[in-house]
């Protein structure tokens, strides 16, 4: 798509007096309230609640807002720790995005070492205690511009749980709670500051059980049917397939049940699937592939066949029309600065990570605006597809750290953590006044989306009308 030409006084260095006004009082309401926005990020990362488990998180932020006097509209979409937070009238409507969930299976204290904490099941190897906070600074800030500057306009913060495959966005799209949305506006934790217009992988994914007849693996095998040889042959077969997908698919998998002894055919197995492509009309046909595959392992095995679908994401439509004017307020902004104590701190972590030399002082630098394929998948895409949006990131990691890891949980837990998370927040309030200030780059971020998504588009969501996986992670 051919890049969309704005001319915008507050992009352009020629901005009024009053536009300069906003940007200095948005600045500094954000660094005379970091500490306390910090305090609440910390507080989330203590919490590491897994997806739709994180009432206090939630509970946090809706508290957060409610003090700043948002209204809040509690467990939306019939998702209990899902929530719409709004402040102001009228158009436009402004949306942030706010995520807060963390991952199970790793944790880690705020030590430049590893230090697993026995005691904690989960962690913010994401940085979604940051993300959740950030965005809550940002509308914050966005509601003081609104009533210090007397304009119209709606911020909402959306508490959206469940983003590591829960989908919880999915089912708030669902519900129509973006249709009457202007512009959505999110970030990511991150080893760098970016803010490209970007796409991602659509994903789907599905527990596949199978059931047969248990029996002694020994003394009466011929009597058995095991589940656990559809699990297998289901895998074999989806393997062989890896060779006449697509390139760009991604398939991945973990057995979570496959018996408890060896002498006993299991009468029970079951096996969870992530199926990934950039286009989510190609991903349905793979998809189907793969569903396939698992119904002639059941038969070939005498077992039973049933698979509950988990979730399922659309690819992101980046709208370079936001990108734009997201990319220059970070450029604003800045990068992150680091104390002689915090740089101690990010050399000892950097001993654990294998880092291009390139990536080194990364934290302080501006990626050069651009357009970014990401093979991760998010429950943003189908946002994404409902209204304009863009994100960014912000340099919150150690440059060189992966997502996911403990090395980010530990950074994410520390004041390096919290400064990334200010140059969002300060980007994102920016970017939403310039937005309330610009109707016209409103109508061409619009116009960009129906492009995109086409004129014969209709919203139906990958994971059909089932109801909110609550129970996911336990």
């Amino acid at each position: 798509m051919r890049r969309l030409a704005i001319l915008v006084l507050f992009c352009s260095g020629l901005a009024t007096p009053a536009l300069a006004d906003d940007r200095d009082s948005i600045l500094s309401y954000l660094d005379a309230e970091s500490e306390r926005f910090g305090n609440l990020a910390r507080q989330i990362w203590e919490k590491a609640e897994v997806g739709y488990q994180e009432t206090e998180s939630s509970a946090l932020l809706r508290r957060a807002l409610a003090d700043e006097g948002f209204s809040i509209e509690e467990g939306v979409a019939d998702i209990p720790t899902a929530f719409v937070a709004s402040y102001g009238s009228g158009e436009p409507v402004i949306a942030f995005l706010a995520e807060f969930d963390a991952l199970p299976g790793i944790s880690q204290s705020d030590a430049p070492v590893r230090d697993p904490l026995p005691e904690k099941a989960a962690g913010h190897a994401c940085g979604h205690h940051l993300f959740g906070a950030g965005s809550t600074a940002a509308a914050v800030a966005l509601r003081h511009w609104l009533e210090d500057t007397g304009q119209q306009g709606t911020v909402r913060l959306y508490g959206t749980p469940a983003e590591e495959g829960g989908s919880g966005k999915v089912y708030m799209v669902r519900a129509g709670l973006f249709d009457e949305v202007d512009a959505v506006l999110g970030w990511h934790p991150s080893d760098r500051n970016a803010a490209d217009a970007a796409t991602t992988l659509a994903n789907k994914s599905a527990k596949f059980r199978f059931r047969g007849t248990s029996s002694h693996a020994a003394v009466a095998p011929e009597r058995g049917r095991s589940a656990l040889d559809g699990v297998e042959a289901m895998n074999f077969m989806v393997n062989l397939l890896r060779e006449h997908v697509p390139q760009e698919t991604r398939i991945h998998y973990v057995i979570t049940s496959g018996g408890s002894a060896p002498n006993v055919v299991p009468d029970f197995a079951e096996v969870f699937y992530y199926v990934r492509h950039p286009q989510r009309d190609v991903l349905a046909g793979i998809w189907d592939r793969v569903v396939a595959t698992a119904e002639a392992a059941a038969q070939g095995t005498g077992t039973e066949l049933d698979y509950e679908i988990i979730h399922g994401n659309y690819n992101k439509l980046p709208n370079e029309t936001l990108a734009e004017i997201m990319h220059g307020n970070l450029l604003r902004v800045g990068g992150v600065s680091w104390d002689a104590e915090e740089q101690a701190y990010a050399e000892t972590l950097a001993e654990s990570l294998e880092r291009d030399p390139d990536v080194v002082g990364q934290q302080a630098r501006i990626k050069p605006l651009g357009f970014t394929q990401s093979m991760g998948s998010t429950d943003v895409g189908d946002v994404s597809w409902m209204a304009p949006t863009t994100e960014m990131r912000a340099a919150t990691w150690v440059p060189g750290t992966a997502p996911h890891s403990w090395q980010a949980i530990a950074a994410g837990g520390t004041s390096i953590g919290t400064k990334g998370m200010l140059v969002a927040a300060k980007t994102l309030a920016l970017t939403g006044a310039e937005l309330i200030r610009s109707p016209d780059v409103l109508v061409s971020a619009k116009e960009e989306l129906e492009q995109r998504r086409g004129a014969d588009f209709e919203y139906e969501p990958l994971l059909g009308d089932r109801a909110p996986p609550l129970d996911y992670r336990r």
